[in-house]
């Protein structure tokens, strides 16, 4: 009798089995969604007691800024600005050839073609003179130079590792790139801003296929957090913490110029991340001018929010983006669906038309600046690595006002009227890129 009951028992016990499993499964799923598609918690800068909010300009920003993003400002940098490939590779490539002691290399997008070969050319004549020659790709974005570039490498002795490669045990790790781009010579001399190893970064920025770029190279105490950046990329692929003179020298941190800046290294978390902190800050601190160039250009709600009531305050807002010839087609339709709202708040929007415009900077009152790897979208500020030296600086400060106002000649003005007219099509489009913005 207790047999048969058990037989009359098991299809039920099966049944609720296949439930759980199946619960287990959506429960999970749900998790992984919510894992990838979360966003930034920040709504609002304010001070409780009342107080102004604090001013690029003001002291105690520098220190908010500090304690906010970990890019604590040192005096005794020299900055220099260097635009698309033109004014990038060739100085690049002189920097490079000269380190006797470390190369430190990070890219997050890389392909095969004459700045990669260029590249592999001069790190391994680096290695054969006993240069210890470092490079950390993005398995992602670097993903198009695997195999012969990076077994050549590897033959001269260079160390050559990939940052999160996909594995079926890394999945929870897809969705976090390191969009850092991070070079240091000899622990003296660092690079970083947008710029990556792929030909249409050569150029002047003002052709079609030769991108718009802004980058940045500097000397003094900000290197050594440059090189901090990349070592703690380098310990996550390799699993061996980087220290000592060789890359670090006390030399590092001599006073090389006048410029008050640090390097910013921005990772996810949960919650707040320090890329929306610093985002927030920046907005909330302009008084004067906010100029932005940045690729990627889809702020959250809550972003708009930010910049909108900056323009109402009176604060003259710009921001720069490509226009067609954008790489990522889904991004610019996503951006330009919040074109109306922020357009109606007071802020200006200009596509750049010659060619894909692929800065990321920011320039606040002409005396704060961020250039860097970050962009003005979720994924940046939720999801990636990223890396941009900032600075208090009036003369860096003007040097940007300038170069953005000029990149303004090549733009084209979008305005209310204007953009209310754009087709049905485009309309349907830029909805459907909005509902992914999260992810994209």
């Amino acid at each position: 009798m207790l047999a048969l009951e058990r037989i009359k028992l098991w299809p039920l016990f099966r049944l609720l089995l296949v439930g759980v499993g199946l619960l287990l499964v959506l429960l999970l799923a749900l998790i992984g969604g919510l894992s990838v598609t979360r966003g930034t918690p920040v709504q609002a800068v304010l001070t409780l007691a009342g107080d102004d909010l604090p001013a690029v300009r003001d002291s105690v920003f520098a220190r908010t800024i500090g304690v906010y993003t970990g890019a604590t400002l040192q005096p005794g940098n020299r900055v220099e600005i260097m635009l698309n490939g033109d004014g990038t590779y060739p100085q690049l490539w002189r920097d490079l050839r000269s380190a006797r002691h470390s190369l430190t290399v990070q890219f997050y997008y890389s392909q095969p073609g004459a700045v990669a070969d260029t590249l592999a050319l001069i790190l391994a004549e680096r290695r054969r003179a006993g240069v210890d020659v470092l490079v950390l790709l993005d398995a992602f974005g670097s993903g198009p130079l695997k195999g012969d570039w990076v077994q050549r490498l590897r033959a001269q002795d260079v160390q050559v590792s990939w940052l999160r490669p996909l594995k079926w045990y890394t999945l929870h790790k897809t969705d976090q790139r390191s969009h850092v781009r991070a070079i240091v010579v000899d622990g003296r001399v660092g690079w970083t801003g947008g710029f990556g190893v792929a030909d249409y970064w050569l150029g002047g920025g003002r052709r079609t296929d030769e991108w718009r770029e802004t980058n940045v190279r500097f000397e003094g105490p900000a290197v050594s957090q440059l090189q901090a950046a990349f070592a703690t990329g380098w310990a996550e692929a390799t699993g061996r913490l980087l220290t000592g003179d060789t890359f670090f020298p006390a030399t590092a941190f001599d006073s090389l110029g006048t410029t008050l800046a640090a390097l910013m290294h921005t990772v996810p978390t949960i919650g707040s991340t320090a890329a929306e902190r610093f985002m927030a800050l920046t907005i909330a601190g302009a008084r004067q001018t906010l100029f932005i160039s940045n690729s990627y250009f889809v702020p959250d709600d809550d972003f708009r929010g930010l910049l909108t009531r900056a323009s109402r305050r009176g604060v003259d807002v710009r921001v720069m983006v490509p226009g067609d010839a954008s790489d990522i087609k889904s991004t610019l339709w996503a951006g330009r669906a919040r074109y109306d709202e922020l357009l109606r708040g007071g802020v200006r929007i200009y596509e750049y038309q010659p060619t894909n415009m692929h800065a990321k900077t920011m320039v606040v009152d002409g005396v704060w600046t961020a250039i860097g790897s970050m962009n003005f979208d979720n994924r940046s500020l939720a999801f990636n690595d990223e890396a941009a030296l900032v600075a208090l600086d009036t003369t860096l400060g003007a040097r940007m006002d300038s170069l953005f106002l000029d990149d303004l000649r090549h733009a084209r003005e979008v305005t209310l009227a204007a953009h209310s007219r754009r087709p049905w099509t485009h309309r349907v489009r830029e909805w459907g890129a909005s509902l992914l913005s999260r992810v994209l």
